[in-house]
């Protein structure tokens, strides 16, 4: 007789009712395909297998579905589907301005809340008059393509002014939040010579007005290259000398005029975490960026209109970006300068009641935070959320079941991507169930597989996150990389015209995604990627630490737990003393984020026959793996000292069962 399975079938914990299901944005995309003889299809699973197979006629529709305002057409929508080096509509020229201001009128495009209770909005004409004043500033600056604007800025709406004034005058744009001290926003912005510096007086986070004047001064003199400072008034401080005033720029009376540009024209610069040295400039143009944003906020997060949109983000994350392209879409977006667990942990929550927000995303530590804390959300806030996005790290299925109990009317959309691609590679589908654990789809367009490790694809077992096909938002290049080396390093050095990203992920046969972590050693810390090169840059500086290293490990019950292990210089002692300046250092010269949870001191650290750190192999023995499947004794300087994590492992796996509060 065959044997039974006795695991049950996973239920899912959210369900759109059909009604529900029929006025998303991907059902109205799927009848507009059939309408247009463009393809029919029986569900998601059909219209993604599409999606990566078709790419010309996928991209097109999705260009014509949204109305792109080209301004002169393409000669096809893929000469080339190499990777890396896919040419995306050749001959397309367009400005990703046009399409965030096309919309006019009196409703309100931005509202700016800061956590002391300050707020303001921006209606679309409002926006699109100082859009048009700050990018004549620029012209008469003689500032246009190939040029670089970059910003020291908070999230405000001032940021939205900039960068959408420098884009529509066709030049490139790069920001850098004010946690990041004079020297980490100078390892970014310093590397693209940038002609204009935007700079704020300061930003607010948990209850305080952090002053950056003297940053301010002090990052000037790291960018010569900068011939104009913008000074931006946010807490209301005095106008440093030498500087031209934002709100002076921005009140003049001119039409707006965009740059038509090429598809590929530089748009904006992100950065990389910074992990092996300095962070990477990674490169994305105008149309990738447009279509793709249009793609995931419309088809994937369901955004309209109609919606009013936040994401708790920072400038220099990729979500920033993301959250401003919800005026590609005519949302209203709101943008929070502040702690999200400031005046109290349910500070986001309020903000998304008091605003009356249909989408808030934020960051998996979040949403653990709060269901750790226990509060009802659905009794405690007037919340009228119709979506709750999360990424930034794996989801825990027990927080993704707690929020579906406390608010079973919204749908969540845990995501996954990178600023290498700034968008999703898996996320939210909101025509499909929801299942806890797990991102409900792979994205449209995105060929996603799980690849063992002799490069084949594996479906319900745990591989490398590869992409087969490419996408039009993949980096143009990094910046200073001319022959284009470094970007293949990145992502092709192991599959040869495949990416590589560095999650571990599973595939399962519903075609639901679960992300398991990184596979390489870069850090996320509250949904932000960080590198351990800044951290050790402090570290090594001082006299008392001999050795160092830092690593970030996702845990069972959702935490992020950030150690920084440290060897000390004969004759020290890891005194509470010593703990508080590095951790003093660390927040001051790098950012707050970078702050480790705890600093151990060990005896030794292993490293490579060649000096190097071993992180992965320390963060997977501190994940529970066993020291035989994460790194070659002969490989290393000493054996014995990577087994010291061993105990360790077990220590903090005991604390977390018996220590930390759960709720049911």
């Amino acid at each position: 007789m065959p044997v039974e399975d006795p695991t049950p079938a996973p239920v899912p914990a959210w369900t759109p009712t059909p009604d529900a299901a029929a006025r998303t944005q991907i059902s109205a995309f799927g009848r507009w395909l059939a309408a247009e003889g463009r393809g029919e299809f029986g569900g998601y699973a059909e219209l993604w297998r599409w999606s990566t197979t078709e790419l010309e006629e996928f991209w097109q529709a999705i260009a014509d579905f949204y109305d792109v305002r080209f301004r002169r057409q393409a000669t096809r929508v893929l000469a080339d589907d190499a990777m890396p080096g896919a040419e995306w509509f050749p001959g397309a020229t367009l400005n990703y301005a046009d399409q965030a201001l096309r919309r006019t009128g009196e409703k309100t495009a931005i509202v700016a809340v800061s956590e002391d209770g300050h707020r303001h909005e921006v209606t679309r004409d409002e926006l699109r008059n100082q859009v048009a004043s700050l990018a004549h500033w620029l012209r008469t600056r003689g500032i246009g393509p190939g040029d670089r604007v970059v910003g020291y800025l908070p999230n405000i709406t001032a940021t939205v002014v900039a960068f959408l004034a420098t884009a529509a005058v066709g030049a490139t744009w790069s920001a850098c939040s004010q946690e990041y001290s004079p020297d980490g926003a100078a390892d970014r912005l310093g590397q693209l010579e940038p002609t204009v510096l935007f700079l704020a007086d300061g930003y607010r986070y948990a209850g305080k007005e952090h002053d950056r004047s003297a940053h301010n001064d002090e990052l000037r003199r790291l960018l010569p290259s900068v011939r104009t400072t913008v000074w931006v008034p946010h807490l209301g401080g005095a106008q440093p000398p030498g500087t031209e005033h934002f709100d002076t720029l921005t009140q003049g009376d001119h039409l707006l005029e965009t740059t038509p540009v090429p598809f590929d024209q530089p748009l904006w610069v992100l950065y990389s975490s910074g992990t092996t040295g300095r962070p990477k400039g990674i490169v994305h143009g105008h149309g990738g960026v447009t279509l793709e944003h249009l793609k995931f906020l419309g088809l994937h997060l369901d955004l309209d209109a109609s919606s009013r949109f936040a994401w708790y983000t920072s400038t220099s994350w990729m979500m920033w970006n993301i959250q401003v392209s919800g005026l590609l879409l005519g949302a209203t977006i709101v943008l929070y300068d502040g702690s999200p667990g400031w005046p109290h942990p349910g500070a986001l929550w309020q903000l998304a009641a008091d605003e009356q927000l249909t989408f808030l995303g934020t960051s998996a530590a979040y949403l653990t935070a709060a269901h750790k804390d226990g509060t009802p959300l659905g009794a405690a806030y007037d919340l009228q959320l119709t979506g709750l996005g999360s990424t930034g790290s794996p989801l825990p299925a027990g927080t993704a079941q707690w929020i579906h109990d406390t608010l079973p009317t919204t749908w969540l959309a845990a995501a996954s991507g990178g600023t290498d691609i700034v968008s999703g590679f898996a996320g939210g589908a909101p025509t499909l169930p929801s299942y806890p654990g797990e991102m409900q789809a792979r994205l449209l367009g995105v060929a996603l597989e799980a690849w063992d490790g002799h490069g084949h694809p594996v479906t319900d077992e745990v591989g490398e996150l590869v992409v087969t096909r490419p996408m039009p938002s993949m980096p143009l290049y990094f910046w200073n990389d001319p022959d284009g080396a470094r970007y293949r390093d990145a992502y092709f050095s192991t599959y040869p015209d495949v990416w590589r990203h560095g999650d571990w992920v599973t595939v399962n046969t519903r075609g639901g995604v679960i992300v398991h972590g990184r596979s390489d050693a870069t850090m996320n810390r509250y949904g932000v990627r960080m590198g351990s090169a800044e951290i050790y840059e402090v570290v090594d500086q001082l006299e008392e630490i001999a050795d160092a290293v830092v690593v970030g490990v996702e845990e069972s019950d959702g935490g992020y737990w950030m150690p920084l292990f440290v060897v000390l210089a004969d004759g020290h002692d890891l005194t509470p003393d010593l703990v508080a300046r590095i951790r003093g250092r660390i927040r001051s010269e790098v950012s707050p984020r970078h702050v480790p949870d705890d600093v151990i001191a060990l005896p030794t650290l292993p490293h490579t026959m060649t000096g190097k750190r071993l992180e992965i192999p320390i963060k997977r023995v501190l994940q529970g793996a066993a020291l035989s499947s994460v790194a070659n004794p002969a490989a290393l300087d000493d054996a014995d000292a990577l087994a010291q994590f061993v105990p360790i492992a077990t220590q903090r796996k005991t604390a977390l069962h018996t220590d930390i509060p759960r709720t049911s």
